[in-house]
């Protein structure tokens, strides 16, 4: 069980850390060719799991099992998981976290949202009292044995997140989120007033944060970078435009060239599922900067 040591020592290498957010197996299957981290994202598992919004419908037994299937098809991948305020109850946090933990989880991603929760890059969120989500956060942190913990605050003023960020660092959390952060002069101040403690950054596309590359994320002291959404929304888009084409072309498939993806193809993805319990597990391409 050294999938948290080994995404904290990732962590702390030079450069940043970029996970992938993935939303269900398939889509895991892709990421795994590209990247060796992968970000179980709420928003992208409540609209592949549920069809609904990341507003708060996500039940733990189905992280967990999603997690597991994951850990099963992918070995040596870092596997962050958001389970947004630990579904509410302090106690149901730590027994989530151990689970998680139980299964093979690099880390989990703990916020201080007070429900009905929202999506972190959408206006009307609400946060728990800092002593709420402080004491939640020190019983997850004693809960959990080598996982990597990320303390995640949702506050939008701007004091308060300074406030909480510098107590967020204070704690044993190994890792710091501001989510939905706005701008490049917001990064440096949370680097600033965390010190040393590693930084996160959440990357969705039209969400509140800049679009930011990895070189520059590196200048600015951010170790480690999700990605929510690239995989759900290139999906839906890619699903749209192939029906539409469809059923432009009366049903009658389209012509099968090298670039597309049939059959073969397919199967030879999903085959390196089983594959990697048989021989050493290949090297997936990391776009980590120095």
């Amino acid at each position: 069980m050294e999938h948290g040591r080994q995404l904290r020592e990732e962590i702390t290498q030079n450069g940043t850390t970029p996970l992938i957010g993935v939303f269900d197996m398939f889509s895991a299957s892709v990421a795994a060719q590209h990247y060796d981290g992968m970000f179980v994202s709420g928003f992208g598992f409540a609209a592949s799991h549920y069809g609904l919004p990341d507003i708060g419908f996500i039940a733990w037994p189905d992280i967990v099992a999603f997690v597991q299937r994951l850990r099963l098809a992918f070995p040596e991948q870092h596997l962050l998981v958001d389970i947004d305020d630990g579904y509410v109850d302090p106690e149901t946090a730590c027994h989530v976290v151990q689970q998680l933990e139980a299964i093979g989880a690099s880390g989990v991603i703990l916020e201080d949202q007070q429900r009905p929760r929202r999506c972190g890059h959408v206006d009307g969120k609400q946060v728990l009292p800092l002593d709420t989500y402080l004491e939640k956060l020190d019983m997850v942190l004693a809960a959990r044995r080598d996982l990597v913990v990320v303390a995640r605050t949702d506050a939008t003023e701007e004091a308060e997140i300074l406030r909480r960020a510098k107590a967020l660092a204070a704690s044993d959390a190994d890792v710091i989120l501001v989510d939905g952060v706005r701008s490049v002069d917001w990064i440096r101040k949370v680097r600033q007033v965390i010190g040393d403690k590693p930084l996160l950054f959440n990357q969705i596309a039209g969400g509140k944060s800049p679009r930011l590359s990895l070189p520059e994320l590196s200048e600015l002291g951010v170790n480690v970078a999700i990605y929510s959404t690239p995989c759900l929304f290139a999906a839906q888009s890619a699903i749209d435009r192939a029906l539409e084409e469809l059923k432009k072309a009366d049903g009658r498939l389209p012509e099968f060239t090298a670039e597309s993806v049939g059959v073969a193809e397919s199967l030879a993805l999903l085959e390196k599922n089983i594959s990697r319990h048989h021989k050493p597990a290949g090297t997936a391409t990391q776009l980590a900067v120095g």
